[in-house]
């Protein structure tokens, strides 16, 4: 019979379930779970947009703005902003806050198998 993944770690190994279910991972999946999901809906709702008002407004779409420059060219130009806004957001996000516990949680981990 083959063990399970909430058997015991193997002897010199780490829990990795454990690590899973400790106070510090948990928070680090809230952290990086409340930053990223909103983020995803409201892109992908923009994008909707987009594609929707592409669709069913293209009258609005092709108003001109100035010169041969849309409404509907700005509104795709701006799907490319908004996607590498985001990556950088994310990016400084990271940095600032996932980092630092994750670094932490590796660090516990390399001295408790060190110490194995």
């Amino acid at each position: 019979m083959s063990p399970s993944p909430t058997d015991a770690a193997p002897p010199g190994g780490i829990d990795y379930v454990a690590v899973e279910g400790s106070p510090r991972f948990v928070e680090l999946k809230k952290k990086h779970r409340s930053f990223v999901w909103p983020l995803t809906v409201a892109f992908i709702v923009w994008y909707f947009v987009f594609v929707l008002l592409s669709s069913f407004a293209t009258e609005f779409m092709s108003t001109r703005v100035w010169g041969d420059i849309t409404v509907g060219l700005l509104m795709g130009l701006g799907q490319f902003v908004t996607t590498f806004a985001i990556t950088m957001w994310y990016v400084s996000y990271a940095n600032r806050t996932l980092d630092p516990i994750s670094s932490e949680i590796r660090g516990d981990l390399e001295r408790q198998e060190a110490g194995q």
